[in-house]
């Protein structure tokens, strides 16, 4: 069974998958029978030593497994649980998870900290918390595969913001975007200190973890940015001999993350004005689709949403947000290619285009809404999913927090 990006083997019912990196390290350290540059299918029959290089295999096993999560690459990433999640959340992120999970080690975990730098409902905060996981498993995310959980329950992540604080300049903080304009909205001297030092805590939910890649639309990039020059910082200010004198391993304290920006879906535009994002913020409900939206409710948005004059539909035109916007959404749930959706669309007008969309957005959302169903009338199984991921987690957590505090010089 091959993969875009891994390997399969398969030993009975047990599927387990090596990501390419890890493929060709044992290929080279075991001489295994597996050709540069090409992806295969094997048995465990296929390897004349297989339960030496993999004591883990058990042919008479019937329930799925996968290789030891310590080869695959590791991604993380969150959403906020505040208001519903929506189209661009779902494109833009948790759809694009679900295919990271058959290639990646990955963790995705609710950011509820994150949920309280600005003003926000204390009944509301709790049931969007368990509403935002409940449709992260709904929209594909495969607990077998990946970690679920939410952020506060892991302690670590505000033990290292904590410490990285200690490295972070002012400076670098009062410089971010995204601190300048809401504390604008804010009214300056009321923001919150949590509004400046928000970015210190993104910082460490992503070095916590070792993360290899973390998935960012073009508008994050600053984010991850600020956690790259940190975790450079860190690592010059405490890792190598000084860490080594310690009594730790030396080197680097943390990975340099790197960005996965998807070529589609990175950044899903509102239905009101396609030059800015679609934001669970926005006044205007009519700016966005939730996931939940009723059948009629997505049509009547779709119907409403702004477009342009011009005749016909096409991509990429800076005239055209709006068009760009709206035949991006169509590309990635209707399954077709870019191509193929300009020909089909190229001569439509927007009376044709429209229904056409919410068609095809109520036919892809549909499973979504009936899983979500199922999970939230289950709250013994999401309280399950979401422990067993903190606990995860946590194991991964209080090692980067152990390597750190004796790299600064604590008494451990």
């Amino acid at each position: 069974m091959a993969h875009a990006t891994g390997l399969i083997l398969s030993s009975s019912s047990r599927l387990l998958t090596l990501s390419l990196s890890s493929l060709y390290s044992l290929q080279n350290a075991h001489q295994l029978p597996l050709p540069p540059g090409s992806l295969v299918s094997a048995t465990a029959a296929d390897f004349s030593d297989t339960q030496t290089l993999f004591p883990f295999l058990d042919s008479d096993a019937s329930a799925p497994t996968r290789l030891p999560l310590l080869l695959l690459k590791r991604v993380v990433s969150g959403v906020q649980p505040t208001g519903s999640i929506h189209l661009g959340n779902y494109l833009g992120a948790i759809k694009n998870w679900v295919t990271l999970q058959d290639t990646y080690e990955t963790l995705f975990f609710i950011v509820d900290l994150h949920a309280i730098t600005l003003p926000y409902d204390v009944q509301e905060l709790r049931k969007a918390t368990r509403d935002t996981a409940a449709l992260y498993l709904a929209c594909g995310v495969d607990i077998s595969k990946a970690s679920v959980f939410v952020q506060s329950h892991v302690r670590a992540h505000v033990e290292l913001m904590w410490l990285l604080s200690s490295s972070t300049p002012i400076g670098w903080l009062q410089k971010m975007t995204q601190f300048k304009e809401k504390s604008r909205k804010e009214g300056g001297e009321n923001a919150s200190v949590s509004l400046l030092t928000y970015p210190v805590l993104m910082a460490a939910d992503i070095l916590l973890y070792k993360s290899d890649f973390v998935p960012v639309g073009e508008d994050q990039k600053q984010h991850l940015e600020l956690a790259r020059d940190l975790a450079q910082r860190v690592n010059n200010l405490y890792g190598g001999r000084k860490w080594k004198k310690l009594g730790g391993r030396g080197g680097s304290i943390f990975k340099i993350p790197e960005p996965l920006i998807p070529q589609v879906g990175a950044r899903v535009m509102s239905l009101t004005d396609g030059l800015s994002k679609m934001s669970k913020s926005a006044p205007s409900d009519q700016s966005r689709i939730n996931l939940l939206d009723s059948k009629d409710l997505i049509a009547d948005k779709i119907k409403r949403c702004k477009t342009d004059s011009f005749a016909g539909l096409e991509f990429d035109n800076a005239e055209r947000p709006e068009c760009n916007n709206l035949l991006s959404v169509y590309q990635i749930v209707s399954g077709k290619t870019k191509e193929e959706v300009m020909e089909e669309c190229k001569d439509m007008s927007w009376g044709t285009f429209k229904p056409l969309l919410a068609d095809a957005v109520i036919e892809h959302l549909s499973p979504i809404q009936v899983r979500y169903e199922e999970i939230t009338a289950e709250s013994a199984y999401l309280d399950k999913v979401l422990s067993e991921g903190a606990d995860r987690a946590t194991e991964i957590a209080e090692s980067t927090i152990h390597n750190l505090k004796q790299a600064m010089g604590f008494y451990l």
